[in-house]
């Protein structure tokens, strides 16, 4: 998964959580133009501690998990 991918993914977590990107940033401390931006994948200079509180409070959690030698759905539609 790439940047912009899981900016989408946020997006639609935070609107299946039925909040706003201000309820969210004034819960967390971030401002909403860096929930905005994260969202849109539009910056790399949010660091990890903000992105995982992000999905933190959506209920989900960044892992590191081993590489398969298998390709994932998203390469093989990738390739078509």
């Amino acid at each position: 998964m790439d940047y912009q991918a899981l900016g989408h993914t946020i997006a639609s977590l935070r609107q299946q959580h039925g909040t706003s990107q201000q309820k969210m940033a004034e819960h967390l401390g971030i401002s909403r133009a860096t929930i905005n931006a994260l969202e849109n994948g539009r910056s790399g200079d949010i660091g990890i501690k903000k992105v995982m509180k992000v999905l933190d409070y959506l209920g989900k959690e960044l892992a590191i998990r081993d590489k398969s030698p298998f390709p994932t759905l998203e390469e093989l539609r990738d390739e078509q």
